[in-house]
């Protein structure tokens, strides 16, 4: 989460707010959002001086806007610029299916049928995500970012569609004994 935060920071000073409101177009599917572990994040990032924050009234009500500081920057760059990690296929998921044998027949279907439901509405949005960002003008120094923002968003909406496929063809699989 500390470096999600980091790299929005980079790219423009943010309430809490409005960064959760920005991972939760796109970046949701690598973090959650809650603000809970956002203002987590952000406490840790603020005693590593990663981050600081200006307090303003507005409305008659008190706002923080976060930005990053060159600290910040320099600890971002650095994690960027590593190699990437192995990736971790582990999903909660997987272990309720591991032992759905032993669920009733019809909580089965019922129970992939939900989730499908919920991989649907997450594959809309991120789609929704991946046309305006193919619509979306930048400077010409901004072309590297918004590619890899746009490879990033186009990674998730094809994994969820082969989620997708996966899971209808089970349902299809239990439906059918």
């Amino acid at each position: 989460m500390d470096n999600i935060i980091l790299g929005l920071l980079v790219l423009s000073n943010r309430t809490i707010y409005q960064l959760r409101d920005r991972i939760n177009k796109g970046l949701n599917l690598m973090y959650s959002s809650s603000l809970g572990s956002m203002q987590a994040a952000l406490k840790k990032l603020l005693v590593s001086e990663y981050v600081t924050f200006a307090e303003d009234v507005e409305n008659g009500k008190y706002k923080k806007t976060y930005f990053i500081t060159e600290k910040g920057k320099q600890y971002f760059l650095k994690w960027v610029n590593a190699p990437l990690e192995q990736p971790n296929i582990k999903s909660p998921q997987l272990a309720k299916l591991y032992f759905m044998g032993f669920a009733d027949k019809k909580a089965r279907a019922e129970s992939v049928k939900q989730y499908l439901e919920s991989l649907y509405i997450q594959h809309q949005a991120l789609a929704a995500i991946c046309t305006e960002g193919e619509n979306t003008k930048v400077p010409e120094e901004a072309q590297d970012i918004l590619q890899f923002e746009l490879s990033t968003a186009y990674y998730g909406r094809d994994l969820l569609q082969f989620n997708i496929d996966w899971f209808e063809k089970l349902l299809l699989q239990i439906k059918e004994g």
